[in-house]
């Protein structure tokens, strides 16, 4: 497990901040660690194996050197990963730290919360509420309208556009989703 460099920390930093925004400084600097035996809280970095990116504490990331580096498999929270291409994915895995710091939500009705689930885009006839000044193509976290974080997505209209269109046109396109967890459970 190593630190990202540059390049793929640009990556990873462009891809979460079109989700959280301005929210990104609260993730990465000013987000507490009580992990560990320090009395100090610590911080939380990304850190790269495999082609996966963990979110994890540095008193973690010390303790886990006693482990070589092939018995390792996982550490902190998968955040994302590198495709061979070298670009940057986020996995589903990442969701409940994209929620906690998400600048743009959309929640669905009940009646659509099952074909999101299932991988689609989200329709306009299923939004709920939406929040305001969405652009296109902002990140979006997707709730039920019980405040459950269900996936996130990239906005296909505005908000404004999204008031005056028909019910059957795509408010947001998918990206993941928490039905991954069943669909895709070998490959995560």
């Amino acid at each position: 497990m190593r630190p990202l460099d540059e390049k793929e920390t640009t990556l990873v930093f462009d891809k979460l901040y079109k989700l959280v925004g301005n929210n990104l400084q609260k993730i990465v600097m000013e987000n507490p660690s009580y992990e560990g035996p320090d009395l100090n809280p610590g911080r939380y970095c990304f850190r790269l194996q495999k082609n996966r990116v963990y979110y994890v504490s540095e008193s973690l990331v010390k303790r886990a050197t006693n482990i070589k580096r092939e018995k390792l498999v996982a550490m902190g929270t998968q955040i994302g990963k590198f495709t061979k291409g070298d670009k940057f994915h986020l996995t589903i895995q990442g969701l409940n730290l994209l929620a906690a710091n998400a600048k743009h939500k959309v929640w669905l009705k009940p009646t659509s919360e099952m074909s999101f689930l299932y991988g689609n885009s989200v329709l306009k006839g299923g939004v709920g509420r939406i929040t305001e000044n969405i652009q296109v193509n902002d990140g979006v976290v997707v709730y039920s309208m019980a405040d459950v974080p269900l996936g996130f997505g990239v906005a296909a209209k505005s908000t404004q556009d999204c008031r005056k269109m028909d019910p059957n046109g795509i408010v947001v396109h998918h990206h993941a989703d928490i039905g991954e967890y069943l669909r895709m459970e070998d490959e995560l």
